[in-house]
């Protein structure tokens, strides 16, 4: 059994060699069951990677009125905009939040909805790595109450929010290409993350609506290496493109904070911006209109996509029997025309 496998009672049962019963009074440290047994039972529990309280429980128990949010880098300000909407809709409905950060690892993201399960949440708002799928398609086919937030994964039966990520894309580029800009890099997150792929779907689509030749090697991608990784991201590939003397007048970031590094390294070579070479961040976070030069970037509606996320999770915790359908939001975006 894999490790994203969710293990059941009778699992642990078979396994052991004993009732189900047995198993569950184990577990649930009844003073009735041989304790040779019980410390048996517990090893293999704990070797199969059993989650106490799973689906089938958490079902017929009783609403706690508690969602679980994972998102991948509290220290981003654009998820903590995002978490304002959530937590603003909860409170209107008397719900209770835990909140907890993955920092971009999947086995972070697969360990934490176990915890949340555990916890008994009624649901679960998830901002997913997308480096791996088998944690999401257990709830899936679980049924159990979850909407992904600011991710796309096509074709699946599952309730997601996110952003208009290739128009975010080609607004972006465009503008750049109508600065006079024909030398664009793009730096950005893993292509697994679909924000990512959509945004250069976007930026390939305005460039070859220009009639400017696209290279492999003007995307230049990012790894994630620690929280808050993004600044000296956006940094390092700008430095290694300017000591590698690529030409280049303009860059397209995939988030502000990549933006902001960007900027530093170039104001560090003397590059002027946006004479030289211009920039465009993405999310529009509140910093982006106090940096200097003030940062063109495009705007997501990050209050609301957390607000409608928990609408979202709300109805689908009232309607679990609702399996067969799913609710699918594209919010749309807007170029924030400032000094970069």
């Amino acid at each position: 059994m894999s490790r994203s496998s969710f293990v059941t009672i009778k699992d642990i049962a078979k396994k052991a060699g004993v009732s189900p019963n047995t198993v569950s009074r184990a577990l649930n440290d009844k003073p009735d069951i041989n304790e040779n047994t019980k410390k048996k039972i517990e090893k293999i529990a704990q070797e199969m990677g059993y989650v106490r309280n799973v689906y089938a429980t958490m079902l017929k128990s009783s609403v706690t009125h508690t969602i679980g949010v994972i998102m991948p880098d509290s220290s981003n300000p654009f998820f903590s905009e995002v978490f304002k909407g959530i937590d603003k809709a909860a409170q209107e409905r008397d719900y209770q939040i835990i909140i907890m950060n993955s920092e971009g690892v999947y086995e972070n993201e697969e360990k934490f909805i176990k915890t949340l399960l555990e916890r008994r949440v009624d649901g679960i708002l998830l901002f997913p790595m997308q480096e791996s799928y088998e944690d999401i398609r257990e709830l899936i086919k679980e049924h159990f109450p979850m909407v992904l937030v600011g991710r796309e994964i096509y074709e699946w039966n599952v309730d997601e929010i996110f952003s208009d990520e290739v128009k975010g894309g080609y607004i972006a580029t465009k503008h750049l290409i109508e600065k006079g800009r024909t030398k664009i890099k793009m730096i950005t997150d893993q292509l697994y993350n679909s924000a990512s792929f959509g945004r250069l779907e976007g930026f390939k689509k305005a460039l070859k609506e220009k009639g400017i030749s696209f290279s492999e090697n003007d995307v230049k991608l990012c790894h994630h290496v620690h929280e808050g990784y993004h600044v000296q991201a956006g940094y390092d590939k700008t430095m290694e493109m300017l000591q590698k003397k690529e030409k280049f007048d303009g860059i397209f970031c995939y988030n502000d904070l990549i933006a902001y590094g960007a900027i530093k390294a170039l104001k560090e070579k003397k590059v002027k911006i946006p004479q030289e070479v211009s920039i465009v961040g993405y999310d529009d976070i509140r910093f982006s209109r106090l940096i200097e030069p003030e940062l063109t970037t495009v705007k997501v509606h990050k209050f609301e996509m957390g607000y409608q996320a928990f609408q979202m999770i709300y109805k689908r915790i009232k309607n679990k029997n609702r399996v067969n359908s799913s609710t699918r939001k594209v919010l749309d975006v807007e170029l924030v025309v400032r000094n970069s």
